[in-house]
C-alpha cells in the first residue's frame, strides 16, 4: 500500500491560483496546450514562452522509477529539470501551457490526464496536445525517407469542429502514453481536443523538428502569439544535448 501511495500523481498551484480553484471549485480555462516530449517542449519554449507575456503557476509531482520528482514534493521542477511545469498567459489568464517532459509509468497515466482535466472547468474548454514520436514507428504501406520527416499527423476528439493544418493519422497507426490518456479522458468528458504527433527522424531536440509544430496553433493565433522566429539562445541551449550525443568522443 505504501508503494501505491508513493505513486500517487499531484498538482501544485501557485497560492492565487489556489485561490481561484477553491472559489470557482474549478480552474476556468478557455484553452490548455500540453506539449509531451523534447522537441514539442522546445517549440513551446523558443516560439511562445520566450516572450514575457507567461508566468509560471503550477507543476505535477510525481514519482516513478524515472522521475523521481517525490523527492521534493512541494517544490517546482528547475530551469532545465524533467517535469510537468503550468505556464498561464497574463495577458489572457484563461490560456494555459502544461511543458512535460518528465517520464510518466503506466499507472500514472490515467491519474495524470484525470487530475489534471478534472481541475478544470470542462465547458467552453479546448484541448491542443503536441507530441513527439519516431519515425521508426510511423506504419504506412509507402516507404518514407528521411527526407519526408519530420511530418504531422492529427488525431481529435468528436466535439473537435475546427479545421486541422495536417492529415489524420493513419490506421493502423496508434497513439500511446500521455497523450492517449489525455485524448481518451476528453472523449470521456466530451472535452474538444485535439492531438498533433509529430514523426521525427532524430530523438533529440532539433530545430527542424521544433519548427514542424510551427502550424498547429493557427487556430489560436487569436489568443496565442507565436514569435516569427525563434529564441536562438533557448534554441542554442536545447539543441546544444543534439551536439553531445552526436559526437562519441565527448
Amino acid at each position: 500500500m505504501e508503494s501505491v501511495g508513493k505513486r500517487e500523481v499531484h498538482i501544485r498551484w501557485c497560492p492565487e491560483i489556489s485561490k481561484a480553484v477553491e472559489s470557482a471549485e474549478k480552474l476556468q480555462c478557455s484553452d490548455l496546450i500540453i506539449a509531451v516530449g523534447p522537441n514539442a517542449a522546445g517549440f513551446v519554449s523558443a516560439y511562445i514562452l520566450s516572450s514575457e507575456g507567461w508566468t509560471q503557476v503550477g507543476w505535477v509531482s510525481l514519482w516513478n522509477e524515472r522521475s523521481r520528482g517525490s523527492t521534493r514534493p512541494d517544490t517546482a521542477p528547475l530551469p532545465g529539470e524533467p517535469g510537468c511545469v503550468f505556464y498561464q498567459q497574463k495577458t489572457c489568464p484563461s490560456v494555459l501551457i502544461c511543458q512535460c517532459t518528465c517520464y510518466i509509468a503506466e499507472d500514472q497515466l490515467f491519474q495524470w490526464a484525470e487530475k489534471v482535466l478534472g481541475s478544470m472547468q470542462s465547458r467552453g474548454l479546448t484541448v491542443t496536445v503536441l507530441s513527439d514520436s519516431p519515425l521508426a514507428e510511423y506504419k504506412t504501406p509507402n516507404y518514407v525517407n528521411d527526407n519526408g520527416a519530420p511530418f504531422l499527423r492529427a488525431l481529435k476528439t468528436s466535439t473537435f469542429t475546427h479545421n486541422l493544418p495536417c492529415t489524420l493519422l493513419e490506421q493502423p497507426n496508434i497513439i500511446t502514453g500521455l497523450p492517449a490518456a489525455v485524448l481518451n479522458e476528453c472523449e470521456v468528458q466530451h472535452v474538444s481536443a485535439v492531438l498533433f504527433q509529430c514523426f521525427s527522424d532524430v530523438i533529440h531536440p532539433d530545430s527542424v523538428t521544433m519548427e514542424t509544430y510551427k502550424p498547429t496553433l493557427s487556430g489560436l493565433s487569436t489568443r496565442v502569439k507565436l514569435e516569427t522566429s525563434p529564441n536562438m539562445e533557448i534554441l542554442q541551449k536545447l539543441t546544444r544535448v543534439n551536439d553531445v550525443y552526436s559526437n562519441l568522443y565527448t
